[in-house]
């Protein structure tokens, strides 16, 4: 029973890792594949409002009738920085498709530091409890996880860890076309 006890303790406290020490996170997350998973028209499920403070804009809501891409990241996380300029790109040559990140299990100031060193222009959130509105849907499984979701407010598209220019495109053209 005591080792049942400490056993439940250990997993609690990694999975409450959040906004700890970078090593600390680093060690307790679970990395994706970089496997797309796309839903039919007929079978997405809403996504929430996505709405909160960010690191650099104050407080923010999305446009619920445009087509999103939201990026769950962390500084830490070396598959975040290695698909962070694709994002900002993408956002550039994307401009009908609105942009955002989520930070999680980070602190601030790193993420600042992150968002500065790759010149990220879209809004990311600071607050990752709004990932939980997911629930139901296709959840942020793995970081960094990138979400689409249509012009209906609906989760279109899962990307499960690093994504690549090609798997970007073809899911965010995707979606585009579903309208």
């Amino acid at each position: 029973m005591k080792i049942l006890g400490i056993f439940f303790i250990s997993v609690l406290l990694t999975s409450c890792a959040g906004g700890g020490l970078s090593t600390q996170s680093e060690n307790a997350y679970v990395a994706g594949s970089g496997a797309a998973v796309y839903i039919k028209k007929i079978d997405r499920k809403d996504a929430p409002e996505i709405s909160g403070m960010t690191l650099t804009t104050g407080m923010k809501t999305l446009n619920r009738n445009q087509v999103t891409v939201l990026n769950v990241w962390a500084s830490w996380c070396a598959p975040c920085r290695a698909e962070a300029p694709v994002l900002q790109e993408f956002s550039i040559l994307y401009p009908e498709v609105q942009f955002a990140g989520v930070l999680t299990r980070d602190n601030i100031s790193s993420a600042k530091a992150f968002y500065e060193n790759f010149k990220l222009t879209y809004p990311t959130f600071t607050d990752d409890a709004l990932l939980i509105g997911f629930t139901g849907s296709l959840i942020p499984n793995a970081i960094p996880t990138t979400l689409i979701i249509d012009r209906d407010g609906k989760v279109a598209v899962r990307i499960s860890g690093e994504l690549t220019v090609g798997s970007l495109k073809k899911m965010l053209d995707k979606v585009i076309a579903d309208a």
